[in-house]
């Protein structure tokens, strides 16, 4: 007597021999892709097309292991200039780069680099062409939330194999850091941790009386050869303070002019003084420095230091 075999799946909630096609029992509708089902799978390898999408599924493109969009967070592959998904740029790029302003820094040329200030510090600006304007909307080095800066604000460029760098006419100017001891004209401005002064010679004493022999009623007023006057935000006056013994120091405490509150100002940070008929600033060995305010145009060199509006940038040039 011959037995005819059926190939197909028992239902494992009421044992009904169901047809292999079928996903649930034609008998009670249980499920009948369940794990623990007794399915009998076909040997056969699945379609091409089936186990691509299937390896796609599991595992991602190598390239894509590196880069994800930082808008949706899809994997991109490498060099891809644009997210497939969402279509913004700049998906397959190392995110974690600087961004770098011109080509490859070429030897004899200078770039600068960010400090502190707006955007990622430490990235880096290649001075690489003749020119290189900056500011806050125009020119090839932009800081747009930097409110002191003004739209152009100054020119990086190479006069005589030189870097040098033009204030464009700018509202609040540059300011380089002093290497050294450095004598300044009347009207200097210079900057010492967040705070801004002007030094300016003074006039001698006109103590004569009015016309009729009196003298004016006033504080007692002593002779002093130069003052130094902190410039408040707005271009308004703060603290004035006349020299004595021709000199006035500046610090976060025990000189003559203090600023418990600035964090960028040493203990004792700075001396002006009138040395040898000439007005000098004297740094003293302060953790941050003193800037001076450039007049017109200045030549870099490298380590040099400067801020513009509130970004502090580094020059660096190679040989």
């Amino acid at each position: 007597m011959s037995m005819t075999v059926r190939a197909g799946i028992v239902c494992g909630a009421c044992d009904w021999l169901n047809s292999d096609e079928r996903l649930t029992c034609m008998e009670c509708g249980n499920d009948l892709a369940l794990p623990n089902s007794n399915q009998i799978v076909d040997s056969e390898e699945p379609p091409p097309q089936q186990a691509a999408q299937q390896e796609a599924e599991e595992k991602p493109m190598e390239q894509a292991r590196h880069f994800i969009c930082q808008s949706c967070y899809s994997p991109v592959p490498a060099g891809h200039k644009f997210c497939g998904k969402c279509g913004s740029p700049g998906a397959g790029e190392a995110g974690s780069d600087p961004e770098f302003f011109g080509d490859m820094q070429i030897p004899g040329k200078a770039k600068l680099i960010l400090i502190k200030g707006e955007g990622i510090d430490g990235i880096s600006y290649h001075l690489n062409s003749t020119e290189h304007v900056a500011g806050r909307s125009q020119g090839a080095i932009l800081f747009t939330e930097d409110k002191w800066l003004s739209p152009k604000h100054a020119n990086f460029y190479y006069s005589e194999g030189s870097l040098m760098v033009r204030d464009e006419e700018s509202v609040n100017g540059l300011f380089l850091c002093a290497r050294g001891p450095v004598d300044v004209p009347s009207g200097t401005v210079f900057m010492v941790g967040e705070q801004v002064f002007k030094v300016e010679t003074v006039e001698p004493l006109d103590d004569e009386p009015e016309a009729d022999g009196t003298y004016f009623f006033a504080s007692p007023r002593k002779e002093s050869a130069f003052r130094v006057i902190q410039i408040l935000e707005g271009s308004g006056e703060g603290m004035v303070v006349n020299s004595r013994d021709n000199q006035i120091t500046i610090g976060r405490e025990g000189g003559d002019m203090n600023f418990p509150n600035d964090p960028y100002i040493s203990g004792a940070h700075l001396k002006v003084e009138l040395a040898d008929g000439k007005l000098r600033l004297v740094d003293l060995g302060s953790k941050n420095g003193t800037y001076t305010k450039i007049a017109g145009e200045q030549e870099l060199a490298h380590g040099d230091y400067l801020f513009l509006g509130r970004q502090l940038l580094r020059v660096e040039i190679t040989n």
